[in-house]
């Protein structure tokens, strides 16, 4: 057994220098600055106390060090998933009540056992299942949906709601509540925060700033909204006024807690849990192989399920909340120029130095800036672009991509996803179910061969090509029958049929039985079944069934070869029967057979 595969901190740490420590010690410094209002900001969105943001940006990041493959993400809380852990846990606890953040803490530790054994199992492929548009929709309806989550934070009212709809109701009956301090600093938040976005990194630009301390700034810029309006907070004593503040947060490092193993919690708990941990797997892998790619690494999804998973598991055991590697404190981590995932360990310990030191200054925050934040984030993750191009490219994954939107701001985000996972699991049976296959003929003077009904080829009335361009299995086994039997039954004069097999990949039980099934009805017909192209594992498995006895042709190792045979060109070197193959499969078996050897087939 290799330790550095289930410890990939073994892979860099030995050879850790001067150099490196520089880099990670001044990205940590950078995303310490940035994380500290962010993390705030996210556990107000899950609806639980300031301090618990901070908490699970600290030993997660440690424990991500040591466990997982990327050397930039940064994990912690993000928006997505917060926004899922609260209406998850807003279904089994009051908001602000102790059971609350009990199953917050469940939450964690469910996803990251999950995350872990999935890793274990080596299953990071059920990631795959969530198609690009489907996860495109989810994110661009979470992030209007949290938006409007936090435009009450903004106003300074009270209203509540799990759905778009829901949210908007509310904000309209309460209106007639707004506070006006509150409602001055939201605006003002948002209008700085936006426009520093948009125009602050080339102002200063112009100014003669190079480009990445101009980004680094840039992005700084939240940390600017906090302490200003904290000051004014303090100064003017806002919360004399009505305006809300984040209020006392308990100073120290994360204490140690103990998640309650309640099977009645864990019920109600699962299906959420699962959904966390796939999304934010998701989103985790996409950020990490994007920044991977630009400095030509690599990373292990499998072992990411494990760094995920560890990282949950150790938040729920520090007081934190589900984490996963987020978008834009990577991005950060990355430009800050991390060299190893020691830079997140040090951040752990800025924020840790943070939580001891710096807590009686984030009781004066008010929390329209923190909502302010969190909008002006979230509203990049809308992505109207995204839409209009799946409409242009795919009409079925638009439809997906747009229920699974509509699902999301209508009924939640946990109906949202399950919608988008169901929508794409049945739009690729369907489309498997009716796999695009050709009659091809052959391009004069070449051994290429296209479809006819788009290249002037040649054919022959004896003998049809028919290329099957999917997997057989048993969501389409049936068809291919149906389509070979409608070809025979077209050309009265066909005498072979050859299925070009080039890009089946499998063939499982059901399809063998069409295949079978295929076989007989043409022998009755006095058509002969052959293959051409057939892969070798693909050919591995056939040539130990009864089909190869009873299959009527040959397996040939071209289609230019079954072409030329079969009009009588060639001496059938090229071909085999398959009964004749699959003799050859037993050792010490000999073929009675006249010819030269035959080559190997693919």
């Amino acid at each position: 057994m290799n330790p550095k595969r289930y410890l990939p901190i073994l892979q860099w740490l030995p050879d850790y220098g001067r150099s490196a420590l520089a880099s990670d010690l001044l990205a940590a410094v950078i995303v310490t600055i940035m994380l500290i209002p962010q993390s705030l900001a996210y556990a107000m969105l899950a609806g639980l106390p300031a301090e618990v943001g901070l908490y699970a940006s600290i030993a997660p990041l440690v424990v991500y060090a040591v466990f997982g493959t990327s050397r930039t993400l940064s994990v912690g809380p993000v928006a997505v998933v917060s926004l899922m852990t609260a209406a998850a846990v807003g279904q089994v606890a009051p908001q602000g009540t102790p059971e609350y953040l009990a199953a917050a803490l469940a939450l964690a530790l469910m996803s990251g056992l999950m995350l872990t054994l999935m890793g274990v199992a080596r299953l990071g492929f059920l990631a795959n299942f969530l198609s690009h548009p489907v996860i495109s929709g989810f994110i661009t309806a979470s992030g209007l949906i949290i938006a409007a989550s936090q435009l009450k934070h903004v106003l300074g009212v009270e209203a509540s709601g799990h759905n778009l709809l829901e949210l908007i109701t509310g904000l309209a009956g309460s209106l007639g509540q707004v506070n006006g301090p509150t409602l001055v600093i939201g605006l003002s938040v948002l209008a700085f925060l936006y426009a520093a976005r948009r125009w602050l990194k080339p102002a200063l630009g112009r100014l003669g700033v190079p480009a990445r301390p101009a980004d680094m700034l840039t992005k700084a810029a939240p940390i600017l909204a906090v302490a200003a309006t904290t000051l004014a907070s303090w100064g003017l004593s806002l919360d004399q006024h009505g305006v809300a503040l984040v209020g006392e947060v308990p100073a120290g490092l994360p204490p140690l807690t103990w998640p309650a193993f309640d099977a009645g919690l864990w019920r109600e708990l699962v299906v959420a849990a699962l959904l966390i941990s796939i999304v934010g797997f998701v989103e985790s892998v996409s950020v990490g192989q994007t920044l991977a790619a630009k400095r030509r690494q690599r990373i292990d999804p499998d072992q990411e399920l494990v760094g995920l998973g560890t990282s949950n598991i150790a938040a729920s055991l520090t007081g934190g909340m589900p984490v996963t590697g987020g978008f834009s404190r990577s991005v950060v981590n990355f430009d800050a120029g991390a060299e190893t995932p020691a830079a997140g360990a040090f951040t752990a310990v800025g924020i840790g130095v943070a939580a001891l030191l710096l807590t009686p200054l984030i009781a004066h925050l008010p929390i329209a800036t923190l909502a302010a934040t969190i909008i002006v984030a979230v509203l990049s993750l809308v992505d109207v672009a995204a839409i209009k191009r799946t409409w242009d490219y795919s009409r079925g994954d638009f439809a997906a991509m747009l229920a699974t939107i509509a699902v999301t701001l209508g009924h939640g985000v946990e109906s949202g996803i399950m919608v988008g996972v169901g929508l794409s699991l049945a739009l690729h049976l369907y489309r498997t179910s009716r796999p695009h296959s050709a009659v091809v003929g052959r391009v004069p003077g070449t051994e290429h061969f296209r479809n006819v009904q788009r290249h002037s080829v040649e054919t022959d009335e004896r003998l049809t090509i028919l290329r099957v361009d999917e997997s057989l299995y048993f969501a389409n086994a049936r068809y291919l029958e149906d389509t070979v039997m409608e070809l025979a039954a077209r050309q009265p004069g066909l005498e072979h049929i050859v299925l070009a097999c080039q890009a089946v990949n499998i063939i499982d039980a059901s399809a063998l039985e069409s295949l079978e099934a295929i076989n007989a009805r043409l022998r009755d017909s006095g058509v002969a079944l052959h293959l051409a192209e057939v892969k070798g594992p693909v050919m591995d498995r056939l040539q130990h069934t009864e089909f190869c006895h009873e299959m009527t042709g040959k397996v040939f190792l071209s289609t230019f070869d079954a072409w030329q045979e079969l009009r009588g060109v060639v001496d059938g070197r090229l071909s085999r029967r398959c009964a004749e193959m699959q003799l050859g499969a037993v050792p010490g078996a000999t073929f009675d057979d006249e010819a030269q050897p035959h080559p190997r087939l693919p």
